[in-house]
């Protein structure tokens, strides 16, 4: 979500999808068994006021045109999950005290685009970040009144929320990246606020300050626990990290996120129905959902899928880009080849390992209590992120031996490694990272 934005050459009405009115009868239908398991951990009436409540919030959902049945169980999802989650920069429905009049800010741009990928086995999950300024071909996108938007071959990703919908940026990652994508989400200004504050606020490490006065983040060095309006604006800021671009904003997203799925881990929070469902509420109550995740169960089953991978299985990693700027496209290009690796390696559910940076908004951050060491983690080169992996100090070789075209047959055997190249950058949940300020003094 931006701190500033732009509007491209070409941006038509702005479209939202095919929406789904939910009936409270069939909300509640889908949600009872959810509710069951609130029940079960907290008693009747706990159970009782979840159904009321979560039912009480639901919005209505966006028809991706593949839609299955809700689960019927709370156990983890079975299989694997593509999750496309979209912030938008519209200010309908926001306060116009923080976010602007908007009547006169109109625009609507997914910002964010970020893919959430699940193995199959639940060993590892991989979140991919699309960089708002990429240039790439836009298929023809579904009307909400029916027939379709022509396809457009060269536009940036932000435009295809303001294009056709949800619907549309699904269709257009899933050209992108080969994958099928059965669950999407929207999430404006206030609901990143409410999800903050669900969540209970998240620490992050600034190693050198940030002074945004665009966002009004200003934040000295040191450790912050960020909730509520500050983790937005932290999300949001682009001028206050790195070089002051997108590409350093996602970086420094990935810092706030990274400790975000630590802080889920450790205080148990994908272990407790009570807890989750205080998160499912803010996500129902502040997103826009597919139909196919308008349902409290489905949201906690893919949490649940989540709670048993190690953090270092968990890597955030930047869609491979280079800058372009020629008449009409500025901004960035993809790289086929790299992009490539990343995709057939999460189509096969391998594990990936990053050579790379962590890019250009954050920096590994140093062990406590030394301060010539911050360059030692950077120090181990390509084998330094191969290592957590593997989970343990005697099998980091083990893995990358194994090639990234063999497949153990042995189920005990430790899962094929691809290490991607170093123009892919990111980090793992388990690296401690920490935001690359621009404050000067």
């Amino acid at each position: 979500m931006s701190s500033s934005r732009q509007r491209p050459s070409r941006v038509p009405a702005v479209r939202h999808g095919q929406l789904r009115r939910s009936t409270p009868w069939i909300s509640a239908a889908k949600i009872v068994a959810g509710a069951l398991a609130v029940v079960l951990v907290s008693g009747a009436s706990v159970g009782a006021y979840a159904v009321w409540d979560v039912v009480s919030s639901i919005k209505p959902s966006v028809d991706l045109g593949k839609e299955s049945p809700p689960p019927k169980s709370i156990d983890s999802i079975e299989g694997g999950v593509n999750l496309l989650l979209v912030g938008s920069d519209s200010r309908q429905g926001q306060d116009p005290a923080l976010f602007g009049d908007p009547t006169k800010e109109t625009g609507v741009l997914n910002d964010v685009t970020m893919l959430l990928h699940i193995s199959e086995d639940h060993s590892a999950a991989t979140v991919v970040s699309f960089p708002r300024d990429m240039f790439v071909p836009i298929p023809s996108c579904p009307k909400p009144e029916g027939g379709t938007y022509p396809a457009m071959s060269s536009q940036k990703i932000n435009t295809t929320l303001g294009y056709g919908g949800l619907a549309c940026t699904v269709k257009t990652v899933e050209a992108l990246t080969g994958l099928d994508i059965p669950y999407a989400a929207e999430v404006q200004f206030s609901g990143v606020i409410e999800l903050s504050n669900a969540v209970g606020g998240v620490e992050v490490c600034v190693a050198k300050g940030i002074s945004d006065p665009y966002t009004g983040t200003f934040l000295d060095a040191g450790n912050h626990t960020l909730q509520g309006l500050a983790a937005l604006q932290f999300l949001r800021t682009r001028h206050g990290v790195g070089d002051g671009s997108d590409l350093g904003r996602i970086s420094n997203q990935q810092v706030f996120l990274s400790s975000l799925v630590r802080t889920l881990q450790s205080s148990n929070t994908l272990s407790d129905p009570t807890k989750l469902f205080s998160i499912a509420k803010a996500a129902v109550s502040n997103m826009t959902l597919s139909t196919s995740l308008n349902d409290v169960n489905t949201m906690v089953q893919i949490a649940l899928a989540l709670k048993n991978i190690p953090l270092d299985q968990i890597v955030f990693v930047q869609y491979p880009n280079a800058i372009v700027d020629k008449p009409g496209h500025n901004g960035v290009e993809p790289l086929p080849g790299p992009a490539k690796t990343l995709f057939d390696a999460i189509k096969a559910d391998q594990h990936i390992s990053l050579t790379g940076g962590t890019g250009l908004g954050s920096v590994t951050e140093p062990p406590a209590g030394g301060t010539e060491t911050p360059a030692a983690p950077p120090a181990g080169g390509s084998q330094t992120p191969a290592a957590p992996p593997a989970g343990g100090s005697q099998t980091p070789a083990a893995p990358p031996a194994g090639g990234s075209s063999t497949t153990p047959t042995d189920p005990s055997a430790p899962p094929a490694v691809v290490e991607l190249p170093s123009t892919v950058t990111g980090q793992s949940a388990g690296e401690q990272t920490c935001s690359a300020g621009n404050k000067r003094k």
